[in-house]
């Protein structure tokens, strides 16, 4: 079990530089970030910031690795990957330690986060021998067939609230498959992937994997650099549009999971004591409802609505309880900043002005010294949302929950797809034909029945519409960084 720290100073990573071509170096322009602890407000480190040339030059020695990495046999590679997750496991309450620090989530949750991260590695490395062509048969003349080429460096641009789990998981496909791989870690968060780099620098050749922390001058240059062959991103839609554009110049391949607003559907029929828990646990409170996948709008029947928003009121109050990130009791954190619990506390104040009834929190907690400087916001939770207030409409990205109570399944089913958003969905009931009925009907990439926010190895996970474009943790996603390549012999 992580012991309770509070400062954790000494469990900073050793380089706050660049990491490539095997090699830490310093920014060419030596410019720095600052990076701080959610949890109360105070400096954790400086970090380095890659600039333009910092960009050239890592993806330049990427690029030369990647003609080395392609033929490299694929049982080694699968050998690196898995040493890749070994040396994770090895490591998992250090690194779910960072990640507590310094994203304010909860340290025990974190711990999971790194268990993640070295499956999709063992999970990648199973499936190399999957990257391969079919004959296509025709007539005696001519003899067809495809083969997988790769793309090259891969960058991979990801969320501050997952780091380890986003860093390790997302490095797994592209390296598996036969590329390059450079990690923009969050500005917000890089701590935990630079101990990563640290961990897994001497398991890869040189330039095979590659860490630029940097803004928004750094992802600018990676997706519109020649040499970079596809950009992948977990995070924001503002975000994605940006890093389109900027990859347009060179109509390079674009992998994004974005934002979400996603439904809970609950039916008439739906076991209550199941129903309850997941709305409550669907929101991922833990984390603040920093998450792409939270269920933050509830649709309740009205033959239930009263009696399932009190149950869960009971158990958000028992079960969610903010606290300092890295004590093994705490069961939520903060939000990562103190910009974005000023805007969650914005969206709560136009959720009252509209005329949401607010049933549970709503402010900064009060009476709890440990806390005093963190960016804290009590879980929320808000009855009587309309379907045209901000809070039903926009991804608050906050522990802000709407509930709405519905009694016609058409009117159901159109509120729950009026939103730019389309990642994942939950849907509630015991009647098989009414679950895959509704399952047809809602606009979502991935849809639980009886249960939130499971992801299973091998199951695609994405969202439509806004919510991005691509499959992840599946085979799909390994074959997204490979093109075919068609070949056609003239028998006679």
């Amino acid at each position: 079990m992580v012991p309770k720290l509070l400062d954790g100073k000494n469990a900073l990573p050793i380089h706050k530089e660049l990491f490539y071509n095997g090699e830490w170096h310093m920014p060419i322009n030596e410019g720095r970030m600052e990076v701080f602890n959610p949890g109360n407000g105070k400096s954790l480190s400086r970090v380095s910031q890659a600039g333009v040339a910092d960009v050239d030059a890592a993806v330049e020695t990427a690029h030369q690795a990647f003609l080395e990495w392609r033929s490299t046999p694929p049982p080694q590679r699968a050998i690196c990957l898995r040493r890749a997750a070994d040396a994770i496991r090895e490591h998992t309450e250090e690194l779910a330690l960072l990640d507590s620090l310094n994203t304010g989530n909860p340290v025990v949750e974190m711990l999971g986060d790194a268990r993640v991260a070295a499956e999709h590695l063992d999970f990648f490395a199973g499936l190399i021998p999957m990257v391969k062509g079919e004959t296509i048969p025709q007539s005696g003349e001519t003899f067809h067939y495809t083969v997988r080429e790769l793309l090259g460096v891969v960058v991979r641009i990801i969320a501050f609230n997952h780091p380890v789990l986003f860093a390790g998981a997302k490095m797994a496909a592209p390296i598996a498959a036969g590329n390059t791989v450079i990690i923009k870690p969050p500005d917000q968060a890089p701590l935990s992937c630079l101990r990563l780099v640290e961990i897994l620098q001497d398991i890869f050749p040189p330039g095979v994997l590659s860490l630029l922390p940097g803004g928004a001058e750094c992802g600018r240059a990676l997706s519109r650099h020649p040499l970079v062959r596809s950009v992948a991103l977990i995070g924001s839609v503002h975000t994605a549009k940006a890093i389109h554009h900027a990859a347009s110049g060179t109509l390079k391949a674009t992998h994004f999971e974005l934002g979400g607003k996603n439904a809970l559907l609950a039916f008439p029929d739906a076991d209550i004591g199941n129903l309850v828990e997941g709305v409550a646990r669907g929101m991922n409170f833990s984390w603040a409802g920093q998450s792409c996948g939270s269920t933050s709008r509830i649709f309740l029947h009205e033959s239930h609505h009263d009696e399932v928003v009190e149950r869960v009121v009971d158990y958000v109050k028992c079960h969610f309880k903010p606290g300092i990130p890295t004590d093994v009791s705490t069961t939520m954190g903060p939000v990562i900043s103190e910009a974005a619990r000023d805007r969650v506390l914005a969206y709560i104040e136009s959720a009252k002005k509209e005329g949401a009834t607010l049933v549970l929190g709503g402010k900064v907690p009060s009476g709890i010294p440990e806390i005093e400087g963190g960016y804290f916001i009590e879980p929320t939770i808000f009855t009587n949302v309309r379907p045209e207030m901000r809070i039903a409409m926009e991804e608050v990205f906050g522990p802000v929950m709407s509930v709405f109570k519905w009694t016609e399944e058409d009117d159901l089913i159109k509120q729950a797809n009026a939103t730019e958003y389309g990642l994942t969905a939950s849907i509630y009931t015991q009647n098989m034909s009414t679950a895959h009925r509704v399952v047809q009907k809602i606009e979502a990439g991935f849809i639980w029945v009886n249960q939130v926010g499971r992801h299973f190895l091998g199951v695609p996970f994405g969202g439509v519409k806004a919510s991005g474009m691509g499959r992840d943790e599946c085979l799909e996603e390994m074959l997204s960084f490979t093109q075919t390549k068609s070949v056609s012999i003239s028998l006679v």
